[in-house]
């Protein structure tokens, strides 16, 4: 039987990020396909667009192409994308619209994140961050004289149950703590297996240590956390954002760190990205923001790989797909 032709789509600084397709992963792929041999992206299409048109799938991460509708034409065979990264905002629209299946390595890209969101609640209900800026302050044994609640039956919150926060949830499952959770799509049977309390979004605020956003990216859901929730937060709360920044009102949040300087904010994630360079979020002492590492890097990305070389086993066999983004998914992904 004839092996399925196929070709990789991406452009973006592996020496940096990693190699996604290393580590073997590309031999995998030439040996379960007729593979193209030269690796395709927006700068040289044109290029190889003649040799494109028998091309039924293609295994792609970051740097995949807007494809146009010229482009599309010139991939008249293409039935599916095996996108070997996460959030396929940018693209997916014209596979969806053309009925090509596009999967997504998108629950494999959320192991950094949670725990990187792991590691921060942690920290946080050690009082690390406030104790680390005050005895920096101080130079005093006085810099760790508050309230430091540790693991032991506290209430962490986690604001969105996506692949994210689900796995956030599950991370923090050897842990003592309470978990409550604001999810519109929360189900009570869902909320039972993963044993968490599902809480208003005020009462998320109100009742923390730990409030950890995970909401995705829509229309809907912008602007969402303002000024009547951080007002809430409690005396040491840590607020963290892995998540989106412009869930955010930024300057609801800057002006309650400045009025709270016993509030700590995590933000992998800020709106615009990276802030303004006049931006407060820079100077204020109980704010650490970090530049969008939450996603997998280095060693990991082979992973992303070998989710899309699964999935695309299973496409090939005729068996059901996990990680297909349909058009109905596409409408919830952030």
């Amino acid at each position: 039987m004839a092996k399925v032709k196929a070709a990789l789509f991406y452009n973006y600084p592996s020496e940096l990020e990693g190699e996604v397709f290393g580590q073997g992963r590309h031999d995998r792929i030439a040996a379960l396909t007729d593979l193209y041999p030269n690796v395709v992206h927006a700068g040289n299409f044109d290029e190889h667009a003649g040799r494109l048109s028998d091309i039924e799938v293609i295994f792609a991460t970051w740097g995949i192409p807007v494809f146009t509708p010229e482009q599309f034409a010139k991939m008249p065979k293409l039935k599916a994308v095996f996108y070997a990264a996460g959030n396929v905002k940018a693209f997916a629209q014209g596979l969806l619209d053309r009925d090509i299946i596009l999967v997504s390595a998108w629950a494999v890209n959320a192991i950094p994140p949670s725990e990187l969101c792991l590691s921060q609640i942690l920290l946080s209900l050690r009082g690390y961050f406030r104790t680390v800026r005050q005895y920096k302050e101080m130079k005093s044994f006085d810099a760790k004289k508050f309230w430091r609640p540790g693991v032991m039956d506290e209430t962490v919150g986690l604001i969105g149950l996506g692949f994210i926060g689900a796995r956030v949830r599950e991370l923090l499952r050897p842990f003592p703590l309470k978990v409550i959770a604001h999810d519109p799509f929360l189900t009570p049977e869902r909320a039972k297996a993963l044993d968490v309390e599902s809480a208003s979004l005020a009462d998320v605020f109100k009742r923390a240590h730990v409030v950890s956003n995970h909401i995705p990216d829509l229309p809907e859901t912008r602007g969402v956390l303002d000024a009547k929730l951080f007002k809430t937060l409690r005396e040491g709360a840590t607020f963290i954002n892995t998540g989106r920044g412009a869930q955010v009102v930024e300057a609801d949040m800057i002006a309650m760190l400045k009025a709270r300087p016993d509030v700590t904010a995590l933000l992998d994630v800020t709106a615009p990205e990276p802030p303004e360079a006049n931006s407060d979020l820079w100077r204020l002492p109980n704010v650490v923001i970090s530049p969008h590492i939450g996603g997998t890097v280095g060693h990991e990305v082979v992973r992303l790989a070998d989710c899309v070389i699964e999935e695309f086993q299973a496409w090939a066999a005729g068996k059901p797909l996990r990680y297909q983004v349909t058009k109905d998914v596409f409408k919830t992904m952030g």
